[in-house]
């Protein structure tokens, strides 16, 4: 009687190793620079969403593929977060608060994930628990807008969030 759970149990375990195992391992592109009118030149990194060209999307190469710290992952420049943590120069509009998790940490850059927008867009998130803000690209979630949303590392560092809490976030829009 055993044998036979055993032996689902360990195909059960393939089954969920399989999901874990990434489709496409092919996803390595050149880095993408800030061109001098502001937008990102350079095409989107592979298995991402596009990246529209914006002036307050920060990009930055994406980290080695050796990385395995907070700080190995943010390619980020002193510039791009000083840019980033600018206060908006432009009228915006509250889209609600969201619950805040870690996202690829191998995406650079300054931008949310969330279900609260419904096309990629400029924008900035807040911690209402300091104060501090990020200037960031807000990206659609498919999900209700009482999901949660995933923040790229270099912004939940300026925003002064631990990467491992769980934070009721402001998103704005312009």
């Amino acid at each position: 009687m055993t044998t036979p759970i055993l032996r689902l149990l360990g195909a059960l375990m393939l089954l969920a190793l399989a999901a874990c195992t990434p489709a496409d391992k092919t996803s390595q592109t050149a880095p993408r620079t800030i061109g001098s009118d502001g937008g990102a030149e350079g095409g989107a990194p592979g298995g991402t969403a596009p990246v529209t060209p914006a002036k307050t999307l920060t990009t930055a190469a994406r980290p080695s593929p050796a990385a395995r710290t907070a700080a190995e992952f943010d390619t980020t420049t002193p510039a791009q977060r000083a840019a980033a943590a600018a206060q908006p120069a432009t009228s915006e509009r509250r889209l609600g608060t969201t619950i805040a998790s870690l996202g690829d940490p191998s995406q650079p850059g300054f931008w949310i994930k969330t279900p609260l927008v419904k096309s990629e867009t400029d924008g900035r998130i807040v911690n209402p628990a300091n104060g501090k803000s990020a200037k960031v690209r807000l990206i659609p979630l498919d999900g209700p807008a009482s999901g949660g949303s995933q923040v790229s590392l270099p912004a939940l560092q300026l925003i002064g969030v631990s990467l491992t809490d769980l934070p009721a976030i402001e998103v704005y829009g312009s």
